[in-house]
């Protein structure tokens, strides 16, 4: 009789277990809701130059770094590669003639693998040169941490995750004949960490720091 109850304890107890082993995959909070009721509201322009992410793109001031374009920033802080999937209509909807995508940091601060986050990632490249496949998409690399300047919400994140994350977001890059933007010659310092003096936390950077992102840009010609 003890042994039946056994069982029957654990067979209860095995969804449970699995349910709360599935990788958090939210997104939809009142910052998302908030920032993505402006971008609905703003209209259309030709020759939209997009700059998508999470908070690291949305601290950035592209239309004030490059004047004269159509640039727009719809980068959502926290936000993860479900969410920008979820996005991509109005993102989309104008048909931009560039967009710069760099994401995956937040999938890994919540404990997603990185093979997870590729597949993701993957399935992301590919509704957006389905939807619109005259834009010119860029695929940047996950910048590198400081780990030392972390917070602990983000012991999961390490650069040498990120790196195996650029590899494979660098191997989508060839198999969709993407161009792939290494940032880390820019942002690491000799050690490939962040450079804490780019940094104001060991992920977020200075504002500074985004003079020296379009520079190279700039340099590398991806915004002619």
């Amino acid at each position: 009789m003890r042994y039946r109850l056994v069982i029957i304890v654990v067979c209860l107890l095995v969804p449970f277990a699995a349910r709360a082993q599935q990788p958090d995959t939210s997104y939809d909070n009142s910052h998302y809701r908030q920032r993505l009721a402006y971008f609905k509201q703003m209209p259309d322009r030709k020759h939209e130059i997009v700059f998508l992410g999470n908070s690291i793109t949305e601290a950035g001031e592209w239309q004030e770094l490059i004047p004269g374009k159509n640039v727009i920033n719809r980068g959502i802080s926290g936000d993860v590669t479900y969410g920008i999937k979820a996005r991509l209509d109005e993102v989309l909807s104008s048909k931009p003639s560039k967009l710069f995508l760099l994401i995956g940091v937040n999938d890994m601060k919540r404990g997603h693998d990185v093979s997870a986050i590729a597949a993701s990632y993957g399935q992301l490249v590919k509704a957006i040169v389905t939807a619109s496949p005259k834009t010119k998409l860029y695929l940047q690399s996950v910048l590198p941490v400081h780990e030392r300047m972390l917070q602990s919400t983000y012991k999961a994140v390490t650069n040498e995750k990120i790196k195996l994350l650029n590899r494979q977001i660098q191997s989508l890059a060839t198999q969709y004949g993407l161009t792939y933007i290494d940032l880390h010659p820019v942002f690491a310092d000799a050690a490939g960490q962040l450079d804490k003096e780019l940094s104001t936390d060991g992920l977020h950077l200075q504002a500074a720091a985004y003079i020296k992102w379009v520079g190279f840009l700039k340099q590398q010609k991806y915004l002619r």
